[in-house]
């Protein structure tokens, strides 16, 4: 069964978290059987942090208390603090749970925390846009990795910029193996869109009462 950890920053971007944490930590669309995936918010301290809209989080666990396994997720989402020299530690352990396989998501400014570190120089991802990284990252080597795209997976690296959160959360989802195929597709088409015929498809998608 895998563990979601959410680090969590002050300046923290909401929006860019409310798809992927509310869709894994309801499981309203799992398929069924689908073994539920623990949510944990974690951060540098146990101190509260306050979010760009100005909602504060208690943290569940700090850094340290992060498995270092396969079954670990690691999502990292942007904020204006990245710069914090104590958020060092978590982009320490990234590294650490991307060579044992364990998956690390990161959206926006969290990439550019990531390129900071080394962590996009030899693997495929994006950002907010070509240049981006360059701007703020002197030291950014990866740019024969970028992919101009809203959101990129490669294997168990998924990174966005900040106007794909969207995608990133379908990626994540289809990384866990948590919805039925048909079932991702019909959400992330109603989500996009807005269409009626995605929100019929995906009732329709849903087990038997809608029960996992």
């Amino acid at each position: 069964m895998y563990t979601i950890y959410v680090y969590v920053l002050d300046t923290l971007a909401d929006w860019e978290l409310g798809h992927v944490a509310s869709e894994l930590n309801s499981g309203r669309f799992f398929k069924k059987n689908a073994p539920r995936v623990p949510l944990k918010t974690v951060s540098c301290s146990r101190e509260p942090v306050i979010t760009m809209g100005g909602m504060k989080i208690v943290p569940d666990c700090i850094t340290d208390d992060i498995e270092e396994s396969e079954a670990s997720v690691l999502l990292l989402p942007g904020a204006d603090a990245w710069n914090d020299p104590r958020h060092r530690a978590v982009l320490e352990k990234a590294d650490r749970l991307l060579s044992v396989g364990a998956a690390v998501c990161a959206i926006c400014g969290a990439t550019a925390a990531l390129a900071g570190y080394g962590l996009l120089d030899n693997r495929l991802h994006t950002s907010n846009g070509p240049g981006f990284l360059e701007m703020f990252v002197p030291e950014y080597k990866g740019q024969g990795f970028y992919v101009d795209m809203p959101s990129a997976a490669d294997n168990n690296l998924i990174t966005a910029g900040s106007a794909g959160a969207l995608l990133w959360t379908k990626q994540i989802i289809e990384y866990l193996g948590v919805f039925q195929a048909d079932t991702l597709e019909a959400w992330y088409g109603y989500f996009s869109t807005g269409r009626p015929e995605y929100f019929f498809a995906l009732m329709q998608s849903l087990p038997s009462g809608g029960e996992n």
